[in-house]
C-alpha cells in the first residue's frame, strides 16, 4: 500500500466513529451556528476591553436582525509579573481575564445559559513606556479576542438545548 493510500485509509478510519455519534457541523445549513446568526443582541460595551469583546462576538454572531436572545457579560482582568530581573525590574507580565456571561431569551425573559470563561496572555516590558503601553494594549486585545471565541464555543456547544 503506498504512503498516500495509507494516509487516506487512516483518515477514513479516524473519521468513521463520528458517523455514528450524531456529529453535525455547527455551521452547516440548519446547524447551531446558523440558528444563532443574527439572533443575539450583545450588551453595549462601556470600556475599551468591552468594545474589543463585543466587536469579536458581533463578528462571529452577526448583527442582530431579530433580538431573540440578549447576551450580558462582565469582564475581570488581573496582572502579575512573570519575569523579574536581578534588579527587581519586571520584564514580562501575565494578563489573565475572565468573562462571566448570561444569555437570556427575550421572549420569556428567562436565562437559558449562564457561564464563565477564562484565559491568559502575556506581554514584555521594555525600556520605553510607549512600547510597553503598545504591548499591553495588544495583549489586552488578544485576551478579549480569545475570551470572545471561548464564549462563542460555549454558545454553540449548548445551543441545541435552547435555540
Amino acid at each position: 500500500m503506498s504512503s498516500s493510500d495509507r494516509r487516506h485509509f487512516l483518515t477514513l478510519l479516524a473519521v468513521a466513529p463520528l458517523a455514528g455519534c450524531g456529529f453535525a457541523p455547527v455551521y452547516a445549513p440548519g446547524g447551531a451556528g446558523q440558528a444563532l446568526r443574527g439572533r443575539v443582541l450583545v450588551a453595549a460595551p462601556d470600556t475599551r476591553l468591552g468594545f474589543v469583546l463585543v466587536a469579536r462576538l458581533e463578528e462571529r454572531l452577526g448583527l442582530p436582525d431579530q433580538n431573540a436572545f440578549r447576551l450580558d457579560y462582565s469582564i475581570e482582568t488581573s496582572e502579575s509579573g512573570l519575569a523579574i530581573t536581578g534588579t527587581n525590574d519586571i520584564t514580562r507580565i501575565n494578563l489573565a481575564g475572565t468573562v462571566t456571561f448570561t444569555l437570556t431569551d427575550t421572549a420569556t425573559d428567562s436565562v437559558v445559559l449562564r457561564d464563565d470563561v477564562s484565559t491568559f496572555t502575556a506581554y514584555s516590558t521594555t525600556s520605553t513606556p510607549v512600547s510597553t503601553a503598545a504591548a499591553r494594549r495588544d495583549a489586552e486585545d488578544r485576551l478579549m479576542t480569545a475570551l470572545a471565541d471561548q464564549v462563542m464555543s460555549r454558545l454553540l456547544a449548548s445551543s441545541l438545548r435552547w435555540s
